[in-house]
């Protein structure tokens, strides 16, 4: 940490905070996670451990980079690149209602997507995809970030069952508490509706 300048806190968890800090020997400024190891469960605690060990593997543009992890205080600090526009979520929540644009969209949403096939490539379950982890660096590329709920599936044929993420942005097979891989769920007829169901009447 003798490196690190702290300055101010952008946000703060269950288990601990964000900080933006700026390196005293290259003045350029980072975020670092500090997660409060000495109360967590150990199955807590070694998931904090999985998901710097998840950053420091991956080299992506669209994806939060890991400079470096290590214990300092009883914390585990995991030391990120700083997106300075902040969230997708705050940046839109900005535009109070304004429209994007359908080129804008477009962009965003093939920058996330690339982003999604080097952690699926890597067999790497986000599990948690929503606005408030998706960031902005300055020049307008996203990054992917917040792998706490990641699950590595060790093979293609391993299944992830653990229900977890926010609940608005489930799977449906989370939902439904059916095992999932990486395979595409296969296309079903949809269903009739009830109003127009043989033998309904009105």
């Amino acid at each position: 940490m003798d490196k690190y300048i702290r300055g101010k806190v952008l946000g703060k968890g269950s288990f601990g905070c964000a900080i933006l800090v700026t390196n005293k020997l290259d003045n350029k400024n980072y975020v670092i996670k500090e997660i409060d190891i000495s109360r967590m469960p150990k199955a807590e605690r070694d998931a904090s451990e999985q998901e710097a060990k998840l950053l420091m593997a991956l080299n992506h543009p669209n994806i939060v980079r890991c400079i470096e992890c290590f214990t300092h205080m009883n914390k585990l600090c995991i030391v990120m690149d700083w997106c300075s526009e902040g969230d997708l979520y705050g940046l839109i929540q900005k535009r109070r209602g304004q429209q994007l644009n359908e080129d804008t969209i477009l962009d965003w949403l093939v920058q996330m997507c690339l982003g999604l096939k080097h952690v699926h490539d890597r067999k790497i379950l986000h599990r948690d995809i929503k606005t408030q982890n998706v960031f902005m660096s300055s020049g307008g590329l996203l990054k992917l970030g917040d792998f706490g709920v990641s699950k590595v599936l060790n093979s293609t044929f391993q299944l992830a069952t653990t229900a977890v993420g926010t609940p608005y942005y489930l799977s449906p097979e989370i939902c439904q508490n059916r095992k999932y891989n990486q395979k595409p769920l296969p296309l079903t007829a949809p269903r009739p509706s009830p109003l127009t169901a043989p033998g309904h009447h009105h």
